[in-house]
């Protein structure tokens, strides 16, 4: 396992990050005993941050996480987790419903205390002056509270996370479908704020909520349909390959230096080591040029999401 430094924390984390969504039945069903042995699989081999939220399966992931982790593994992990998002369509962002929903993850997660707290998809807001003002204020008081060592936010657009990060006193932030074979704009949209104000980031979704796979995404996705032509010309041309478009998207998202940790949901031990077996082997360079060329015609597009227009 690699590490990396995430921005101004101390923190030293693994370039592989374990999602917690799956272990939430976000993806389908998953027996208890293969989320605990895929979470046990990926400590053993150096995983040390794992990432979830109230919102993952109402709680199901927190709890879950929290049964697995007081067998002694808390102490071996860096634990992140998200408030402010309680379902699908329902967001309380107001100080009390921050505080209200990260106590009760506490307790779901057997726990008094996280490495990382953030507010889950800002752009659900509808006032995002009193999210920088009101929502991180009360993060920034659990975190003198010492119930949270950082705090952050989360969100897709990234003119929204860049704002946040120079309007707020952040230490990390989670960004999705912004670092991929598809699109990259996180290189070079974000990280320049993000370092030079020390703040971490975190690349989720790697490939991009199902785009960038052999089934190809779910109905809901927001992508339009020139997108997703286009990946599955991608993934059309790595199958022909004798390849995986899914295997050479996380070999890229992995081999990137200035990303300090991908995470991606997974509860599965048989697809932890695949993505093992990606961050030990280099991408193909041919096959990874070819695939840039079928995806350039929609290189660094992107969709809505949320309340945000800029």
């Amino acid at each position: 396992m690699q590490y990396r430094p995430l921005g101004k924390t101390g923190l030293s984390v693994s370039v592989l990050s374990q999602g917690g969504a799956a272990i939430g039945q976000q993806y389908g069903p998953v027996s208890p005993a293969e989320a605990a042995d895929c979470v046990r699989a990926a400590v053993d081999a150096g995983v040390n941050l794992i990432d979830t939220a109230a919102y993952y399966g109402k709680g199901t992931s927190e709890e879950a996480l929290g049964e697995i982790l007081s067998g002694g593994l808390r102490e071996q992990v860096y634990l992140c987790t998200k408030a402010c998002r309680l379902d699908r369509d329902v967001f309380d962002f107001s100080p009390e419903g921050t505080r209200r929903c990260f106590e009760a993850s506490l307790k779901r997660l057997r726990t008094d205390y996280v490495d990382i707290l953030l507010a889950h998809d800002i752009e659900f807001a509808t006032d995002y002056e009193a999210v920088f003002a009101e929502t991180v204020g009360t993060l920034q008081r659990l975190k003198k509270e010492g119930k949270a060592r950082f705090v952050g936010v989360s969100c897709y657009p990234l003119g929204l996370l860049r704002r946040a990060i120079e309007r707020c006193d952040l230490d990390v932030v989670i960004s999705y479908c912004h670092y991929t074979l598809q699109n990259t704009r996180l290189l070079t949209e974000l990280l320049p704020a993000a370092e030079a104000r020390g703040v971490g980031v975190l690349n989720a979704s790697p490939l991009s909520m199902g785009l960038l796979t052999d089934q190809g995404p779910p109905p809901w996705h927001p992508a339009p349909p020139p997108i997703k032509e286009a990946c599955r010309r991608a993934a059309e041309l790595c199958r022909a390959r004798g390849a995986d478009v899914s295997f050479l998207g996380m070999q890229f998202c992995l081999s990137e230096p200035r990303i300090p940790s991908t995470i991606t949901g997974t509860a599965k031990r048989s697809e932890l080591e695949v993505n093992l077996r990606a961050l030990r082997e280099p991408p193909e360079l041919g096959l990874l040029t070819d695939v840039g060329r079928v995806l350039d015609p929609v290189r660094d597009a992107t969709w809505p999401s949320g309340n945000w227009k800029g």
